[in-house]
This record gives structure tokens, C-alpha cells and sequence, in this order.
């Protein structure tokens, strides 16, 4: 049976891209770039952590019940382990280890973010499968579901940046409710993911991005401290293809 990858910056993307649809996928295989724990002591204690390896573990721990209510066992989601708000310090490395992922599972599809601004994660996550993809004799299709971006100075939510060749999923009740229970698990995201929708999910064939060139005019974590600007993130990008 043909495996369907999942590739996710943190614990929840997929829930919130394409939690209504999950159980629906055959074979269905998810890895996680990241923990979903920043090193920055703010980031965890705020959210009453001790460490940032009790934050991660929480983070895990939230994913497994979410994924319980998909019907897809722990064993089928495993996380490389980068600590959150850094998977953009080593790009050229994150797609090498990518490309070992997308062997080992050799997927006919895999799903993974937009390179559109949204968090410095999820555009490293877009670079290293793209790159990944660009480095194996037979790459698999790449498919995006869509998370956010900035638009007009504000958080877009469940949309793409550019809507050509979008397809859009209106979840039945009883998907919009289990995705709204899976939503729920993710305690400690619980602000976090109250501004995103349950009714409807929005996938599209990747295009072939240049990851030299800003994704978008409005980059959404350049209003915030996540670890990376866009001008820093695009100097990682042409350092890692470089490399390449």
C-alpha cells in the first residue's frame, strides 16, 4: 500500500492543516521537525514548565491524544527533534536528513508546509523537502495544506497566500467535530490555535519555490521574536543551497 508523509514543523500543524481529514489518509506516516519546545526560558515557564524538556514532553504527550482521536497510533508519528524556532540554523542539514526520511518511507505523497512567511519552522520545513525532493531519483508529489500568513498587517488563518490551484475540503460535522476534539488536546496551545477554523481545509500541489527570494511582501514572524527574521532566514537559505 502506498505510504502518505506527513511533515510538520511542531506538534499540532497537523491538526490544525489537516486534522479533519487525517484518518482519511492511507497508510498515513507523520514526522515532526521540531519538539514544539523553544529554548528561550519565556516561552516555557510562562506556560508553567519547569524546563524545556517538560515542555516538550507535554507537547508530545498532547500530540498522542490528538492523533488517538484520528485513529493513528504514537508509533506513527516520529519527531526529529530540533528545538523549535531553530530548524532554519541548518538547512542544508535538515534536508539531508530529510532526504533519508523520504527513503526510508518512500512516500507517493507527502504534505508539508507553504513557503509563505508564516513561522521561520514552517518555511525550513517547505525548504528542506523541496530540497530533499530535488536530491532523490524519484521524488514523491509534494502537497501543502494551508496554516497561515500575514496579510494587511494581521494573521491570516486556514488560507493560502496565493490561491491558484487550491482545493477546498468542507469538513462534514462529524470531521469538524473531531478536530475540534483534537484541537482541544493541545492544552498548552489552547490561545495559540483558538483563532483557527474547523470547517473547512485547504490543500494545493506545491509549486517549485526560489528560496533566495522573500516568500511574500509581508513575512508574519517578522512581528515577533521567533528565534529568526526573514532577512536572516533567506541568508540561511542561500548559505544551505550553496552548500547543497
Amino acid at each position: 500500500m502506498p505510504v502518505n508523509l506527513l511533515i510538520a514543523a511542531h506538534p499540532d500543524d497537523e491538526t490544525i492543516g489537516l486534522g479533519g481529514q487525517l484518518r482519511e489518509f492511507a497508510d498515513l506516516r507523520i514526522v515532526h521537525v521540531t519538539d514544539g519546545a523553544p529554548r528561550d526560558p519565556r516561552e516555557f515557564t510562562a506556560k508553567g514548565f519547569a524546563t524545556r524538556e517538560e515542555y516538550a514532553a507535554a507537547r508530545r504527550r498532547e500530540l498522542h491524544r490528538a492523533l488517538a482521536i484520528a485513529s493513528i497510533a504514537p508509533e506513527r508519528a516520529v519527531c526529529l527533534g530540533v528545538v523549535d524556532q531553530e530548524a532554519s540554523r541548518d538547512l542544508a542539514g535538515l534536508a539531508r536528513r530529510m532526504c533519508g526520511v523520504l527513503r526510508e518511507y518512500a512516500p507517493e505523497a507527502v504534505y508539508t508546509h507553504a513557503y509563505e512567511g508564516g513561522h521561520p519552522d514552517h518555511d525550513a520545513c517547505a525548504f528542506a523537502v523541496h530540497a530533499a525532493c530535488r536530491m532523490i531519483a524519484s521524488p514523491p508529489m509534494i502537497r501543502e495544506f494551508a496554516l497561515y500568513h500575514r496579510r494587511g498587517g494581521k494573521m491570516i488563518t486556514g488560507e493560502f497566500a496565493d490561491s491558484k490551484g487550491v482545493t477546498t475540503v468542507v469538513l462534514s460535522r462529524e470531521a469538524r467535530e473531531r478536530k475540534q476534539r483534537m484541537i482541544d488536546c493541545f492544552e498548552s496551545q489552547r490561545e495559540t490555535l483558538r483563532p483557527f477554523r474547523c470547517d473547512v481545509e485547504r490543500i494545493r500541489t506545491a509549486p517549485r519555490y526560489d528560496f533566495t527570494r522573500p516568500p511574500a511582501e509581508e513575512i508574519h514572524y517578522d512581528a515577533f521574536q521567533w528565534g529568526m527574521n526573514s532577512g536572516e532566514w533567506l541568508e540561511c537559505a542561500r548559505a544551505a543551497l550553496a552548500a547543497l
